[in-house]
């Protein structure tokens, strides 16, 4: 056998990280196949490589019994100790039957399962280079468009990135550099395959991670978000130490750390509000801009009643009703909107309700003009 072949084996372990062990279990597998194949032997065989002379040996295996029933694969104590007198019934004997031409065939052989088995080898590695990337945001650039998906080369492997999972007011152009969200990785017979997102909410908090140390080193905890891609997204962000605004944190000088995310998601509104673990001042928060006059928490059905002021209604309930049905996402209780003269109809309200309730709320919206009707 040719020494080039060991050569190109340590090759593919150095250039692609490919265990040398691994490679060399698949050349033994193939020499096996290829001498049972070509010499219609059913026996165990042991096939013996040896680097230094690139040589190789094929070996029988067979039982020693008292009687032998199967001579491919059992050889009588007799015989057994004419080799060896220390073979005991139930040992195994190994005997060399190496064919003369066996290099040629084996050679052919091997090539195409090693090539098999190196194909299947680095589907493994490019698997574990990509398998931790799950929920992460990687940046690719687009290779090639068709009627089900925009396919995204990421280095070593291409993602697909489905329709569903794209941003509806976003064109997707050929080589444009594209960040993605990994909603999974998938090892199948094809290969490595990697599920990527542009409308997943975990894009929108992994990048404000990117944008904010606080969120990065935990000093600011991102508690809820909710997005209607391309459109208008609303996350709610918390920091245990009262000296530190998570609000402040998140949007940045002259709002130039949000501004960063929202030109990434080509002008996606963004609203950024102060979690609270009371439904009354999160729900508030929540429906930011809207100032709210009062919320009635209903704990059993976890539901809402928000009263706003009159001049407000349309500003609280949003466009399409978005505004309202974001601030239900987010903070997981129903809301059910009403204007300040509707609640007072309904004796939901009196006079000393009077004023705005929390006119300080603690939240930021980059667009309250784009919440009207």
């Amino acid at each position: 056998m040719s020494s080039q072949l060991f050569d190109a084996i340590d090759y593919l372990e150095k250039e692609k990280g490919i265990d040398k062990d691994i490679l060399m279990e698949a050349l033994e597998a193939a020499l096996i196949s290829a001498y049972k194949k070509n010499f219609k032997s059913a026996s165990n065989v042991r096939v013996d490589i040896d680097e230094e002379t690139a040589s190789l040996r094929v070996f029988s295996r067979k039982t020693v019994v008292d009687e032998v029933e199967n001579s491919q694969e059992e050889l009588s104590l007799d015989e057994a100790r004419e080799i060896d007198p220390n073979y005991e019934t139930d040992d195994v004997v190994e005997v060399e039957v190496t064919p003369k031409d066996f290099g040629r065939i084996a050679a052919q052989a091997a090539k195409q399962v090693v090539t098999q088995r190196v194909r299947e080898a680095e589907r493994g590695v490019i698997f574990s280079e990509y398998a931790d990337r799950e929920e992460d945001v990687m940046t690719g650039i687009i290779s090639r468009k068709d009627p089900r998906f925009v396919y995204v080369n990421l280095g070593k492997i291409e993602a697909k990135l489905a329709e569903s999972e794209q941003m509806p007011t976003e064109e997707y152009y050929v080589h444009d550099r594209l960040k993605v969200f990994v909603t999974k990785v998938e090892n199948t017979g094809k290969g490595p395959q990697i599920y990527i997102s542009r409308s997943h909410p975990g894009l929108l908090k992994r990048l404000f991670e990117m944008e904010v140390p606080e969120i990065y080193d935990g000093t600011v905890e991102i508690k809820s978000v909710a997005r209607e891609a391309g459109d208008r997204s609303k996350i709610s962000v918390h920091a245990d130490d009262p000296e530190i605004d998570a609000v402040g944190s998140c949007v940045g000088q002259r709002g130039q750390r949000i501004q960063v995310v929202v030109d990434e998601l080509k002008g996606e509104k963004i609203d950024v509000v102060e979690w609270s673990e009371d439904p009354i001042v999160y729900v508030s928060n929540a429906l930011s801009p809207s100032k709210v006059v009062d919320v009635l928490v209903d704990e059993e059905d976890k539901a809402t009643t928000v009263i706003v002021p009159d001049y407000q209604l349309s500003l609280a309930i949003g466009k399409r009703g978005q505004n309202a049905r974001l601030a239900a996402k987010l903070t997981g209780w129903k809301i059910d909107i009403k204007s300040e003269s509707e609640a007072r109809e309904e004796g939901l309200l009196t006079d000393d309700d009077d004023g705005v309730f929390d006119d300080d709320n603690d939240a930021y919206s980059d667009n309250e003009e784009d919440l009207f009707e």
